[in-house]
């Protein structure tokens, strides 16, 4: 395989940066066929890979692109209307038996001058990540169109077949044309339901990377950082909004302790043992300014921080602790309960356990996981036994926590996490056998 020319690396860059927007204003253009506008973008790229290695990369190659894009629009839009008059008039001389005259109908560059290129990528949110397509689809859809990456790039970084992935967006976008999913970004109470929608696919698609569901890397920081770009984008087209600010902050405060939580070899490192020295302190202080704007945006509105906001109140917490002895644990705790005021989910219920256990001690907290035990709330979620076991573990219970982690490893799908959860259960039937 020849090696990628300077050309070729700008494209694919380029490429990457402005396809959002390319495709958003491409659909605008073609009345919303995102399909269209998609083959249109790659119409564009397939021109940009013929022309800039003989020709050099343009000085604004965002708008070389979207020129050529437009250019090919306006013709295929020029085609079908003329297409649509010729059957108009043989539909008038049928009726007349004479030869009609055709009105001028609107040209296609009319389009051209409408809202802001800005407004256009704000639709094209909403649209990818309409609830009316299941999770799976949104994510994929979401990192096609406003992630720039190939439909390669996303079953690696998902560890799925591509072919499954190529399904996935087709069907997604039959599903948003058959039912006629407008164009737009909703409004009124509509507009609550959607952002909510948005801002979950942003978040699933940071926490697949940010602790891997299945394969051997513990994390993959390139969703991470696709997610955080996408939170940050989203914050600018929609300023207002507090939670689009708190997901920012969350995001970001997470993704600063992404070097931190795997060793050299590839080994999970668990948040009380990462070293905080490498803690990106550029995305803790971005993840803080967001959260301050997410907290005043709340306030000015006279309403409590959303569970986003919240989240990221915690993670400021642990951010804030240059040592795991420095945590304020009882904050955390206090936050967590408010969290599961809003979020009822026994996931939250369990993160809530941690945390009390921490401000008042293991016993208070598994007895907040025994219920969740005995309530069979999380069945197969491997993260109930091994918060149980570490609680058992700190109680002195070895023999209850060996088989905590033997059964949290049996159910955990990631290798390296797998492997943690072994070592650990190996660790306190060490414990068991020597009585400490």
């Amino acid at each position: 395989m020849a090696p990628a020319t300077a050309a070729d690396v700008a494209v694919s860059a380029v490429w990457r940066i402005e396809a959002p927007r390319l495709i958003a204003g491409l659909t605008r253009l073609v009345g919303g066929d995102l399909g269209l506008a998609e083959d249109l973008a790659q119409d564009a790229l397939v021109a940009a890979l013929e022309q800039w290695p003989a020709d050099g990369v343009p000085r604004n190659p965002g708008a070389w692109l979207m020129t050529v894009a437009r250019r090919r629009a306006v013709d295929l839009i020029r085609r079908d209307q003329t297409y649509a008059r010729k059957l108009q008039l043989i539909g008038r001389d049928l009726e007349s038996g004479g030869s009609g005259a055709s009105s001028a109908a609107p040209g296609p560059e009319a389009a051209l001058d409408e809202p802001d290129i800005e407004d256009d990528l704000l639709r094209l949110v909403f649209t990818a990540c309409h609830p009316v397509l299941p999770a799976p689809a949104r994510v994929a859809l979401t990192l096609k169109l406003l992630g720039g990456l190939t439909t390669a790039e996303i079953a690696r970084a998902y560890l799925v077949p591509e072919p499954t992935i190529a399904q996935r967006i087709v069907r997604a976008k039959r599903t948003l044309a058959e039912k006629k999913v407008p164009f737009e970004v909703p409004e009124g109470p509509e507009l609550a339901e959607r952002l909510a929608s948005v801002l979950e696919v942003i978040y699933l698609i940071f926490n697949e990377g940010y602790a891997a569901t299945a394969g051997n890397d513990w994390t993959r920081p390139a969703l991470c950082d696709e997610a955080v770009r996408l939170a940050r984008v989203l914050s600018t087209l929609m300023p207002r909004e507090p939670e689009v600010h708190g997901l920012a902050a969350l995001l970001e405060i997470q993704s600063s302790r992404l070097a931190s939580r795997t060793s050299a070899d590839g080994r999970v490192v668990l948040l009380s043992d990462q070293d905080r020295g490498r803690w990106n302190q550029l995305f803790i202080r971005r993840g803080f300014a967001a959260l301050a704007t997410a907290e005043s945006l709340s306030t000015a509105a006279g309403r409590p921080s959303g569970p986003y906001a919240l989240q990221a109140a915690i993670a400021a917490s642990h951010a804030r602790a240059l040592t795991p002895e420095e945590t304020d644990w009882p904050t955390i705790a206090r936050l967590y309960g408010a969290l599961a005021a809003l979020v009822p989910t026994p996931v939250v219920a369990l993160n809530r356990a941690v945390a009390v256990a921490m401000a008042e001690g293991p016993a208070a907290g598994l007895s907040l996981v025994d219920q969740l035990v005995a309530a069979d709330a999380l069945p197969n979620y491997h993260l109930l036994p091994a918060v149980r076991a570490d609680l058992l573990t700190r109680l002195g219970r070895h023999a209850e926590a060996e088989a905590e982690f033997a059964r949290a490893a049996e159910l955990a799908t990631n290798a390296a996490e797998r492997a943690l959860l072994n070592q650990r259960a190996a660790t306190a039937g060490r414990s068991r056998s020597t009585g400490r």
